[in-house]
């Protein structure tokens, strides 16, 4: 009996089964030119049978046969209702395009934001793009606590920062080798010394996301290797939003000090500036004090944002988003500090070092974003940065062992305040003009100042050498620069523009289109301008006849009174009083125009394999004019060049999880025009100056990568890469006896191999819709590892510099500068929804890289190596409800000593801890 009734159930489920009717489909996201729509809700009218759409935009239902309604939501979207019947063991497909309904609730706008820049929805794009490309969007971003572009994008594999700048290393390859663009168009740089802007003004509250391309795109300038780093600003798509926010910090170094010390002239909120006195080498005319102040070192921040939408006719929709902030942050560091390291291991100068660093940064940002229909959209974006830094560094020790304080004693001060003024000014257009034809374009005028104004100097010395510790201060008379005032002015104005057509053909059996052609042109037009002067307090007396230095009234020697007893005079590189050119800048200046025309074919072969093969010309020109102190007759280096930059990006599609993804280009690397300027650049204890005889490297990068994402958010990769960087351009120590540094085509070629792994896992995942109390524990980890060798060449340096630039490289091969042979950064995390408007996130994040080349040495001096970092974040937030959010982090927990090396004499040059930071943060949702 029990046998029959065992065999009548099983008939009646393989019945049942039998039955079984499939209901399954696509769903698009029509604001965003029909792309497939994630995590959209899939309903069965009047039950609970449901479910949501995959990354694809795909779902499954599996139905009894009969008569049905299907519900498809999605927040923000209007509800589509479609009645359907199935019969039995039918597999119907019901696919839909859904439409913004223009009418949000304020808690639905958060939600809906986060979903368009979640970390899932990125690697979904990923998953689809034929690029090899990776992304860090503004979920993950605030998961971690991220507060700056730079800090975002060393989160993910392969890139580094480099201490104590916003210089980012890819792949080992540093600053000349990258590109910063926003929303697709360039920006400038801010500093004098870099190709690049330095991410790290850039406050991640404006960032949709983070792209980076770590292989050439036809779209993308040719001067590239390493990665563009490309930030999308946030636009706004929701119906309303009011957020403010504020916190505060700590710096566990800076508040551990009795005194934070400041100079005097800049402000708190680091828009000051301070301009050339009237009549400066006549008379004493300086407003500002050379004896330092304190402060109180509280970190602090403020935020407000909003946004609103507007519909306009039928089909249009106007939107607007606004964005100010301000922050500031105290920092301090000691340590050693050497410079002139000699073949035998000794330090010409050998100094302690104390730096007090106050930095500000202030955002403001408003984005028009004018959706004229479904075909046409229209944004303008403007942004104002305004960014300062104001160190105030003390040294104490020997300043050089052969003629000044050479036992001891002797003591340097200089302040120093960097500020840039960035404006950013883009209009872009999208344009659907037929079913195949898309015409998209953007333009952009860009304003950069950087000012150093009134950066001051001391030197003083002991006035008695045999009793270095107990002797009175003097005002050091080895060199009349040694003490100084320095104002510096640099403008950078750029206009571009992107112009891009494309045309689609071959429709195949699903009546999608199987390939497209593009044609497009972008062009750049750059000024840029670079003042330099400096007043030396040269003194005119012997040591014997100098007042004693008192450390605390430094204004008590330098003023009006000790230039009429006749202690010293002011004076430029150009001359004192009565020189006719004594007040004119040391200058460089200089144009460069990139005209670029490109095509390509993207092509869908089968169902799996899709290729896109391109090709871009570049017609460049680099113009440089200067009259500085190495060259005070002027001069002027020109040189224009055609470049040809084949590339083609492949994909096959193992199965739907998986890909195989190869990658290959040729690219050009330019020098910069700080590089190409005869300019002496003066840190305390390191001396640049430009070679204007570089010229451009040629770069062979190749990629191959696998890829397989096992579930929504999770993603394995391996990527191999491979370049050949022919005449690569290299920092140099010269012959000199201070060990100062250059940049030269170090030899005929350089190669790189290497290797990337990312990995993110769920480790575990509980989901209860019904309540809405959720948790998840996430684990991510990418390690890249790579080897680079170059060859190095002195006959070929002198020889082509004309031996103005004499070098004898230590070593004949090295790895190349900036290099780090393994980088690993993993995070792990933790979210728990307590109900639909409380919630907390937990983040412990790390990151390492191993040593790496600063600067190759020369004459058996050894390369400057900086050492290897680890360091770990630890990140809270917590949602108390619909409209208060909080968030503590903790940074820098390990707190590693920062140490530069010259190897070989394994001599320390530079060591200090940056220290722990701490900070609480609040906001509030209206």
């Amino acid at each position: 009996m029990k046998l029959r009734f065992l065999l009548l159930s099983l008939l009646f489920s393989a019945f049942a089964i039998a039955q079984t009717a499939t209901v399954s489909g696509v769903i698009l996201d029509k604001e965003m030119n029909n792309e497939p729509l994630p995590f959209a809700n899939i309903m069965i009218k009047g039950t609970k049978t449901g479910t949501t759409t995959d990354e694809n935009g795909k779902y499954t239902l599996k139905l009894k046969p009969g008569s049905y309604t299907l519900v498809i939501g999605f927040l923000g979207y209007d509800t589509k209702e479609i009645p359907f019947t199935v019969k039995a063991n039918e597999k119907k497909v019901i696919n839909y395009t859904l439409e913004s309904n223009g009418v949000m609730l304020d808690d639905v706008v958060v939600i809906q934001t986060v979903s368009k820049e979640k970390e899932s929805a990125l690697l979904q794009e990923q998953q689809k793009a034929v690029e090899i490309k990776q992304s860090i969007g503004a979920e993950e971003i605030s998961k971690k606590g991220i507060s700056d572009v730079a800090a975002a994008v060393v989160k993910t594999t392969g890139i580094t920062k480099q201490e104590g700048t916003g210089n980012i290393y890819v792949r080992g390859l540093g600053d000349r080798y990258n590109t910063t663009t926003m929303n697709g168009l360039p920006l400038p740089s801010n500093n004098a010394a870099r190709k690049n802007i330095s991410l790290d003004i850039f406050s991640t509250d404006i960032v949709e996301y983070i792209g980076i391309d770590k292989t050439f795109n036809y779209k993308n300038y040719g001067d590239f290797a390493g990665a563009n780093i490309d930030i999308v600003s946030k636009n706004f798509k929701a119906s309303s939003m009011l957020e403010i926010g504020t916190g505060f910090g700590m710096n566990s170094n800076a508040i551990g000090q009795d005194k934070f010390y400041q100079q005097d002239g800049p402000n708190f909120h680091g828009f000051g500036t301070e301009e050339i006195p009237n009549n400066p080498l006549g008379s004493y005319n300086f407003n500002t004090s050379w004896d330092k102040s304190a402060a109180t070192p509280i970190d602090g921040s403020l935020f407000i944002r909003g946004g609103k939408s507007f519909n306009v006719g039928s089909n249009g929709k106007l939107s607007l988003f606004a964005n100010a902030s301000f922050d500031n942050g105290y920092k301090y560091n000691e340590g050693v500090s050497r410079g002139g390291v000699n073949v035998q291991g000794v330090a010409k100068r050998n100094l302690f070092k104390k730096s007090f660093d106050y930095q500000t940064n202030s955002n403001a940002l408003l984005n028009i974003n004018y959706k004229i229909n479904s075909n046409h959209n229209i944004r303008i974006n403007s942004m104002l940065i305004n960014s300062s830094s104001q160190k105030h560094d003390e040294y104490n020790g020997v300043i050089d062992i052969f003629d000044s304080a050479p036992d001891g004693g002797g003591f340097i001060r200089r302040s120093t305040f960097d500020r840039t003024t960035l404006l950013i000014n883009q209009l872009l257009g999208e344009h659907k003009l037929t079913e195949r034809i898309n015409f998209d374009w953007g333009v952009s005028y860009n304003m950069m100042k950087n000012v150093i104004p009134d950066r001051m100097q001391n030197i003083f010395v002991p006035l008695d050498n045999d009793n270095p510790t107990t002797s009175t201060l003097i005002t050091s008379t080895l060199n009349q620069s040694d003490n100084h005032r320095y104002y510096q002015e640099m403008t950078d104005d750029e206009i571009a523009g992107n112009f891009n057509l494309s045309y689609k053909f071959g429709k195949n059996e699903d009546d999608k289109y199987k390939g497209k052609i593009i044609a497009g042109y972008s062009a750049r037009y750059k000024e840029i301008n670079f003042d330099a002067t400096q007043f030396n307090f040269n003194i005119l007396v012997p040591d014997s006849e100098l007042p004693f230095i008192d450390l605390n009234n430094i204004d008590g020697f330098f003023n009006q009174n000790s230039i009429d007893l006749g202690y010293y005079n002011i004076q430029t590189f150009n001359g004192g009083l009565g020189s006719p050119n004594a007040l004119k800048p040391q200058n460089f200046n200089g144009q460069q125009i990139i005209s670029a025309g490109y095509g390509a074919i993207e092509y869908q072969f089968t169902p799996k394999l899709f290729v896109i093969a391109g090709f871009r010309s570049e017609f460049i020109i680099q113009d440089i004019k200067y009259t500085t102190a190495l060259a005070p007759s002027g001069g002027k280096k020109n040189f224009d060049t055609m470049e040809y930059l084949p590339m083609l990006n492949a994909k096959y599609e193992v199965n739907e999880k998986q890909n195989l993804k190869l990658a290959a280009s040729k690219t050009y690397t330019l020098p910069q025009f700080k590089e190409r300027a005869p300019f002496q650049f003066e840190d305390v204890n390191q001396v640049y100056f430009g070679n204007p005889f570089l010229y451009n490297s040629t770069d062979y990068n190749v990629d191959v990568k696998w890829e397989y994402f096992p579930k929504n958010g999770e993603v394995i990769s391996v990527t191999g890469f491979g370049k050949l960087i022919q005449n690569p351009i290299n920092e140099v120590t010269v012959a000199s006896a201070t060990n100062d540094i250059s940049w030269v085509n170090s030899g005929d070629k350089a190669t790189g191999i290497g290797a990337e792994l990312e990995f993110r896992k769920n480790l575990y995942t509980i989901e209860d819709s019904s309540n809405e109390k959720n948790s998840n524990l996430g684990f991510g980890l990418n390690i890249s590892y790579l080897y680079t060798n170059q060859d190095l060449e002195p006959a070929k340096v002198i020889k082509e510099t004309n031996g103005t630039i004499n070098v004898a490289f230590t070593e004949k091969e090295s790895r190349l500068t900036g290099a780090s042979d393994l980088l690993i950064n993993s995070d792990l995390s933790y979210n728990k929804s307590f109900s639909k408007d409380k919630s907390i996130t937990a983040t412990l994040a790390g990151n390492y890289f191993s040593d790496r080349i600063s600067a190759l040495g020369s004459y058996g001096k050894g390369n400057l190596v900086d050492s290897e970092v680890i360091a770990l974040d630890f990140i809270l937030k917590f949602k108390l409800n619909k409209n208060i959010g909080i968030g503590f982090s903790a940074k820098n927990l390990t707190d590693p000593t920062i140490e530069r090396k010259q190897d070989i004499q394994n001599v320390v040059v530079d060591s200090y801890k940056k220290g722990r930071n701490f900070s609480l943060s609040m906001k509030y949702t209206f």
